[in-house]
């Protein structure tokens, strides 16, 4: 079976995120002869967000920074943290649950001065 542009219809959609996250939609459309379900998901990210820390601790002591990671989607997060640096630690691994906040705790401790 061959369709050409002719036997199509646009369906036009508006959608207005407020925040970011997975939105799921059905669409029903039916007619005396037919029915048909769409299922859309829409991924909605963030603009890319930068941040600057500044520690400041004496040598071999350490200072912890808590960095709150908010999650407005509707499925929960398991995030890697990859860290580089020298002086920088922190735990592998944060789960963040739906509606959630959890704060990272990003820990500097260098090991001379710099």
């Amino acid at each position: 079976l061959f369709l050409d542009r002719s036997d199509t219809v646009d369906l036009p959609i508006k959608f207005s995120p407020r925040y970011a996250g997975c939105y799921h939609c059905q669409i029903l459309l039916k007619s005396f002869s037919d029915v048909r379900v769409y299922k859309i998901q829409c991924v909605v990210n963030t603009d890319n967000a930068e941040a600057e820390l500044e520690f400041l601790t004496p040598a071999y002591q350490a200072v912890i920074q808590n960095i709150p990671i908010s999650n407005l989607s509707s499925q929960d997060w398991k995030l890697e943290a990859i860290l580089e640096g020298q002086g920088f630690y922190g735990p592998p691994l944060v789960n963040v649950g739906l509606c959630e906040t959890a704060l990272y705790p990003l820990m500097f401790k260098p090991i001379a001065e710099c």
